[in-house]
């Protein structure tokens, strides 16, 4: 059963859409995050669920009951910024509980959920300490646990990462995926980075100029994307022209692929994706096409080069150092050559692509 339903929602600054009818569904206990590039429409999404936006047309559904125009107090829905507002003149504790003052609980039931809200974010004894005595990553885990205390069915993080350093934001990744677990409750996260989405999420819901591109698993949204935007966001990839001559079998720079998809039609034009570490690197002659290294990077756990063959520039990924000038050969196995429809339209291509 859905938790929250977004139903067509439209929303317009200066005359601008930032979303366009815009549909999703969002079941209990889910962790869902809205990945895209800045200006796709994420934020406001975050921001109409929790009553901080009014979209211009549609309405949001909570639990069955039409909440749109329901301020942000009455809402069963928390929200932890990047800039985590944590009151300065206030210690750790004061800060936690400045929601449940307000509540007018009382000052033993505020006790024991700061204690526990403490213990979930892993600062136990923290209490007395100032805001300014704590750690970038520290200060995130506070203002996570002054939004969990509220008892909230839907928490909502919006890039609350993005100020942390590569090592704390890793480990927050793992915290969070935790403390959803511990809590039991529905997550919905907006964030640019593709890690943090492929590493925390249930769901991935791609954006690009306010219309969503694709929604599904991690798994699906990074091996088997729907179009060349989706497939160029979410890691690195070789996207290219390519043919499809027939079932099972596609022409990519006039070399015919054996590949394991069907009903795209007898010789029509696709695009193809191959992601660089699916490309097999081999001695000149071994594979089906040879080509020569231009460029060789170590990027830490594999080698990044790019291979002139074909009339294309491929860009792969591998443990093994092949030295520039080198005469290799490449190939790829048909399961990891994934086909997908050309735009019929400019509009459409408008959609899929971010010009």
């Amino acid at each position: 059963m859905a938790l929250i339903e977004l139903l067509d929602l439209s929303k317009a600054y200066d005359g601008e859409k930032v979303l366009d009818e815009f549909n999703l569904t969002i079941k209990e206990n889910e962790f869902i995050t809205l990945l895209g590039p800045s200006g796709c429409g994420k934020t406001t999404t975050l921001r109409i669920v929790g009553g901080f936006t009014t979209p211009d047309t549609g309405k949001v559904i909570f639990e069955g009951k039409d909440i749109t125009h329901m301020p942000p107090n009455q809402r069963h829905v928390n929200t932890v910024f990047q800039k985590y507002a944590l009151f300065p003149n206030m210690n750790i504790a004061e800060n936690i509980a400045f929601g449940l003052r307000i509540s007018g609980k009382t000052d033993q039931y505020i006790k024991d959920k700061i204690k526990y809200a403490l213990k979930l974010v892993n600062l136990s004894g923290y209490e007395k300490r100032s805001v300014d005595s704590l750690s970038g990553g520290q200060q995130q885990r506070i203002a996570i646990a002054r939004a969990i205390v509220n008892e909230p069915r839907v928490l909502l993080l919006d890039e609350p990462l993005g100020a942390l350093d590569l090592k704390m934001r890793q480990e927050m990744q793992y915290e969070l995926i935790r403390m959803k677990k511990e809590l039991g409750i529905t997550f919905l996260y907006v964030t640019h980075d593709q890690e943090e989405a492929l590493t925390m999420s249930d769901k991935v819901v791609v954006m690009n100029q306010g219309y969503i591109q694709q929604i599904g698993t991690p798994e699906q949204i990074y091996n088997e994307p729907e179009n060349a935007f989706v497939a160029d966001f979410i890691g690195d990839s070789n996207i290219i022209d390519a043919m499809m001559m027939e079932d099972y079998k596609v022409k990519i720079c006039e070399h015919v692929f054996p590949c394991i998809d069907a009903g795209f039609g007898t010789r029509k034009p696709v695009d193809v994706v191959i992601r660089p570490e699916d490309i097999i690197i081999g001695k000149p002659g071994e594979g089906a096409m040879d080509g020569v290294v231009t460029s060789n990077v170590f990027i830490g756990v594999h080698y990044e080069m790019c291979i002139q063959a074909g009339g294309y520039e491929w860009l792969a990924q591998n443990t093994t150092s092949y030295p520039i000038g080198a005469h290799v050969s490449i190939d790829v196995i048909p399961e990891n050559i994934q086909i997908m429809n050309k735009p019929q339209s400019e509009d459409e291509e408008a959609i899929s692509l971010d010009d």
